[in-house]
């Protein structure tokens, strides 16, 4: 029979503080206690307490800071780290923005029918469309702000579907194509910003799907979704398909959001 490997002294203290962070006992922003009151908790050298560390920091879970006031900070995992870590799969896999685009056309509607199919829609999906609806509307005339704001539609869609996997898993492609979209459209560069009349019938459907979800029409939500995000993903990849997804639009991302906290 195949021996089977003990963990190392490391994997058990990494583990048990990996319980801390998941279970919320350790919360974001919290510091982990000093080495020196970790070396007696759980009475290991300092050799294998660094390296516990090592396998936080490796998890993403912790980050070290060094100096005068430096010590390891916690984070709880997020949609955004996990879409930084997905982007970068798909970049080694050479997997394309039309491949991201592809998977929500199939995915993203079966949220808009779950949205629409809620007992407790009109308070827990219909007021966050509509605030995004809101921005969208209030600030149409921004042409710089429009995707943004219509990929904040798209995010919040699948973010009250009521399904926590599929909102992680959905929800960090979503985030990658935001990525992706947002660069296509910018300002700063080309295409040109994206035509108003484009811009208007983006808006007349997500209104559209905003009314079945409402009407809890989710055969008409799933419908309104597909025809929608066909046009955009059409309207989008028009500028060049043949490029692989890009790992570090989702890490300049995770950054900024980070920064604001």
């Amino acid at each position: 029979m195949a021996r089977i490997r003990q963990p190392r002294v490391a994997e058990i203290v990494a583990s048990r503080l990996r319980d801390d962070i998941l279970s919320g006992r350790l919360k974001e922003g919290d510091m982990l206690p000093s080495q020196e009151s970790m070396f007696g908790q759980f009475g290991v050298s300092p050799p294998a307490l660094r390296e516990a560390i090592h396998i936080l920091e490796a998890d993403g879970l912790i980050s070290v800071r060094r100096g005068n006031v430096g010590g390891a900070v916690v984070h709880q995992p997020t949609a955004e780290r996990t879409a930084q870590m997905i982007s970068m799969v798909l970049q080694a896999r050479a997997a394309t923005p039309a491949d991201v685009s592809e998977a929500l056309l199939h995915l993203e509607p079966i949220c808009a029918g779950m949205c629409a199919a809620r007992d407790d829609r009109m308070s827990e999906v219909v007021p966050y469309l509509q605030a995004e609806m809101n921005a969208q509307i209030e600030q149409f005339d921004d042409a710089a702000q429009y995707v943004p704001n219509a990929r904040r539609f798209h995010e919040a869609l699948v973010s009250r579907c009521g399904n926590e996997p599929m909102i992680l898993l959905i929800g960090s492609l979503e985030l990658i194509w935001s990525a992706h979209e947002s660069s296509v459209w910018s300002d700063h560069g080309n295409p040109a910003p994206m035509a108003q009349e484009t811009r208007r019938a983006a808006l007349r459907d997500h209104q559209r799907l905003l009314d079945a979800i409402r009407d809890g029409n989710a055969a008409r939500a799933v419908r309104l979704a597909q025809d929608h995000l066909a046009a955009a993903r059409r309207n989008t990849l028009a500028f060049g398909t043949d490029k692989t997804i890009e790992a570090k639009r989702m890490s300049n991302g995770v950054c900024r959001k980070e920064s604001l906290r």
